[in-house]
Parts: C-alpha cells; sequence; structure tokens
C-alpha cells in the first residue's frame, strides 16, 4: 500500500486540564462525540485519555490535509473507538470521510501515546 497522508500531534495534559476547568461542558460537547465523552468518563484518567483523543484527532486532520485541500471537518468529525482488541481506530464521519474516500484511502492506521504528561498521536492513511 502507498502512505497517502501522514499526521502527528502532541498535546500537553495540562493544556486539556485546564480547558476543561474553564469550560468543561461547552469544551466535552463541542470536542468529543457522545461515545468519546462516555468513555472518558468511565475512565480514572479523563484527562488524560481525552488528550489522547485530540492529539488523534489533530494528527487525522493533518493527513487528511495531505494535498492542502481540506476543508469542512469539525471535530465531531473525527472519532477514536475501540477495536474489540483495545486497540484504537479512527472513525471518520460526513466530510472527513468524504475526503478520506476522495485521497483514494483504504486504511487508517492510528498509534497513541501518553507519557511525561504529554498526549501524542500518529496517523497514516493508505
Amino acid at each position: 500500500m502507498a502512505v497517502i497522508g501522514v499526521g502527528i500531534d502532541v498535546v500537553p495534559v495540562e493544556r486539556v486540564e485546564k480547558l476543561l476547568a474553564r469550560h468543561r461542558e461547552r469544551a466535552l460537547r463541542r470536542l468529543f462525540t457522545p461515545s468519546e465523552r462516555q468513555r472518558a468518563m468511565d475512565l480514572a484518567q479523563d484527562v488524560l485519555h481525552l488528550a489522547g483523543r485530540l492529539a488523534a484527532k489533530e494528527a487525522t486532520y493533518k493527513a487528511l490535509s495531505a494535498d492542502g485541500a481540506v476543508l469542512g471537518i469539525g471535530w465531531q468529525h473525527l472519532e477514536v473507538a475501540r477495536l474489540e482488541d483495545g486497540r484504537p481506530a479512527m472513525v471518520l464521519h460526513g466530510p472527513a470521510l468524504e475526503r478520506y474516500r476522495a485521497l483514494g484511502a483504504t486504511r487508517c492506521l492510528l498509534s497513541l501515546t501518553h507519557a511525561g504528561g504529554i498526549a501524542a498521536a500518529v496517523v497514516i492513511l493508505e
């Protein structure tokens, strides 16, 4: 498979903590899908989890922007889900899915990590 797009992003967990301290409900509704919010609330370290989701969404947006022609993709169009084996997967909706198809992509690979107060994600579109 040929690589169509690559995206990487890092998010300081402290940045998400501050955002949620100031605008919790508004930020949660704007940035995360209902299933992402529910999953985070079920975890002890919800802020770490949410920071990882933000990094994944930014990295996916960058991968979809491979040729600079990406418009209309919002936070709710990118959703991090969990496969049965626990691996993260990116689910694309609306304009994000349309863009993915327009690029001719057939796979979206996602890797997440957390360390030292940073959440990071890498996305590869094939």
